[in-house]
């Protein structure tokens, strides 16, 4: 005979041994009920009672105070990996002396039968409970074992469920996690470009503009070869905490670059992206960043392209546009913004 664990339901065990530990058994006791009232009504007695072991602590809550002498007794009973059938316990000399089978409630007959898990454990049973003697055929004991498969493959298929949540959650995750700049944190080239392709098409459509903002960080390079990768790079994600800081929340801020990066300006004509790219520059030369006890100033190149002045253009020309922009600041000096035009490209603001 396979018996219970103290305090701790074989449901919680074996979620446990399955990597779930986190679900709340309880859910299950809910759908389990459905069985147990299916087997009230298919062998027509008093109660049928499905545990996974600790049934004192499910049914103390109740009300009902039969129940929960009828699950102490299951209790007593314990788990069994066979089909047990007493028609009359009074004649049963293990359980006759039982205070309820001698005494209130005078419970006469007993039927169980295992639940077993996925790797043929016993994890419960199926108690049928009646206050009267009755006989119980191979028929009945064929049904019995069939609402048992039918508890099994519940136990299975809601195990299944909880895996497939799991991974459903995981894969977002990595699908997020493929889209992020995995030092700075923002989006990454891939996922900026599609953000910029997604924000052409919505706003074509609305009819608005959409403007994009390249920016340059120019002493990064130098900055790295100094000292090294994790002072340049934190260097680089103190600059784009200012950059996010000027933006809208909806705008999206991405790394295009080693040391360059993108904003998407949805709705934004190139009058309002050049207001936005002033804002950002004052806010990131406005004061120098301490790295290794020593004042960096920071310098950066701005260039701008807009659908309000290249429109029905695709992602990638409007990046190009935007770059060219880019490489005419850097040619004229620091901290300067150049603004894409359809017939002359090298305008300073």
């Amino acid at each position: 005979m396979v018996t219970s664990a103290t305090g701790v339901s074989r449901m919680e065990l074996m979620l446990d041994d399955a990597g779930l530990s986190r679900v709340d058994p309880s859910k299950y006791e809910a759908k389990i009920a459905r069985f147990e009232r299916l087997g009230i009504r298919l062998f027509g007695v008093a109660n049928c009672i499905v545990s996974f072991g600790n049934l004192r602590e499910r049914f103390n809550r109740s009300e009902q105070a039969m129940v929960t002498i009828e699950a102490a007794f299951c209790e007593h009973l314990g788990f069994s990996e066979e089909i047990r059938v007493f028609t009359n316990l009074n004649f049963e000399e293990e359980y006759a002396e039982h205070p309820s089978v001698k005494g209130e409630p005078h419970i006469v007959f007993c039927a169980q039968h295992p639940v077993f898990d996925a790797n043929d454990q016993c994890v419960g049973c199926i108690y049928l409970i009646d206050y009267t003697e009755r006989e119980f055929d191979d028929e009945s004991r064929l049904l019995l074992a069939d609402l048992a498969v039918m508890v099994e493959r519940e136990l299975v298929m809601g195990a299944l469920r909880v895996q497939h949540g799991e991974l459903i959650k995981q894969i977002r995750n990595l699908k997020r996690d493929a889209l992020l700049d995995p030092v700075l944190g923002m989006w990454n080239r891939a996922a900026i470009t599609r953000s910029l392709g997604l924000e052409l098409d919505r706003c074509l459509k609305a009819e608005k503009p959409v403007s994009l903002i390249y920016i340059s960080i120019n002493q990064y390079q130098s900055l790295k070869e100094q000292h090294g990768s994790s002072v340049s790079d934190t260097f680089l994600l103190k600059v784009a905490s200012r950059m996010r800081s000027c933006i809208r929340p909806f705008d999206a801020l991405g790394r295009f670059e080693v040391d360059a990066f993108l904003i998407v300006l949805p709705g934004a004509s190139n009058l309002v992206a050049a207001a936005v790219a002033e804002r950002i520059r004052l806010a990131v030369i406005s004061r120098p960043e301490m790295l290794n006890d020593q004042n960096i100033e920071i310098e950066i190149s701005m260039g701008i392209a807009s659908t309000s002045v290249f429109p029905n253009v695709a992602p990638e020309a409007l990046v190009a546009h935007a770059e060219k922009a880019l490489l005419a600041a850097r040619r004229l000096e620091s901290n300067l913004i150049v603004q894409a035009e359809a017939d002359q490209l090298d305008i300073l603001l």
